[in-house]
């Protein structure tokens, strides 16, 4: 049965963060195709509006924002946006984005750290504490996509591994906090995630170092127990379960997608 036919968010309105070519996108489809209108939000407006197309050829409405989230004047412009053009919102994801510096912590600044927070972490928070209101209104939900990297400790990984965490800590802390007032906060964390922009990169690294990318991906998914990586598609049901009623009696948790990379 599809997203479409069987309504998950239908009718409901959907704020995504971070819209860009690769998860955001497939998010924003995937909410219309399951009943949703969307606010689209990401610093890069032509592409927020060509997303917005495909949303409106789907039947659904859809409000592109151009807006910095680290900005408190451009998140209030989001959050009066919104309810102007649907007078309520349902549901909030946070999955804005930026690739970390992959230094060892020796080697990483203070201001990348700084900014890698100030995005993932505290942009977030800005946006969840902006919607607040009209999520209390709507028995709300709030999804924040995190990162396997929560997982392990690998090297090269500290600045990005702080502020995921940083962002789980205070998604459960924020779960507490507004879980009176009606409010579910849940997080999802993918793996490697199948798709355009990673296709992309194993490209980049099979020309560094003589190989194909089919091997890239066979090395890269040999430790997970089903010898893949999770599709973009495959993370966006994660999402939608966390952000819809069916997932109604869970606020606080952690959904992980890795295809069996890493056991919580």
């Amino acid at each position: 049965m599809s997203a479409m036919r069987n309504g998950l968010l239908e009718n409901k309105v959907v704020v995504i963060s971070g819209v860009g070519p690769a998860l955001g996108t497939t998010l924003a489809r995937r909410c219309a195709e399951a009943g949703a209108d969307l606010v689209l939000a990401a610093r890069t407006v032509e592409r927020l509006e060509d997303v917005a197309k495909q949303i409106t050829d789907l039947g659904r409405r859809a409000v592109a924002i151009g807006t910095d989230i680290t900005d408190d004047a451009q998140v209030t412009n989001l959050v009066e946006r919104s309810l102007e053009a649907y007078g309520k919102v349902d549901v909030l994801i946070n999955n804005a984005f930026r690739v970390p510096s992959m230094k060892p912590l020796a080697n990483t600044t203070f201001e990348h750290i700084r900014e890698a927070i100030e995005l993932t972490v505290l942009g977030a928070l800005r946006l969840t504490q902006g919607f607040t209101p009209a999520l209390a209104g709507s028995g709300g939900s709030v999804v924040n996509v995190n990162s396997m990297v929560i997982r392990h400790s690998q090297a090269k990984y500290g600045a990005y591994k702080m502020a995921k965490s940083a962002l789980l800590a205070m998604s459960q802390s924020l779960a507490t906090e507004l879980g009176e007032q009606g409010i579910r906060v849940n997080s999802v964390a993918p793996g490697y995630i199948w798709g355009d922009t990673l296709k992309s990169y194993f490209n980049h690294q099979a020309g560094k170092y003589g190989t194909t990318v089919d091997e890239i991906y066979k090395a890269t998914a040999a430790a997970s127990d089903l010898k893949r990586l999770p599709t973009e598609d495959e993370v966006a049901s994660a999402i939608l379960f966390m952000a819809s009623d069916l997932s109604s009696g869970i606020t606080g948790q952690t959904l992980d997608v890795n295809c069996g990379e890493y056991k919580a």
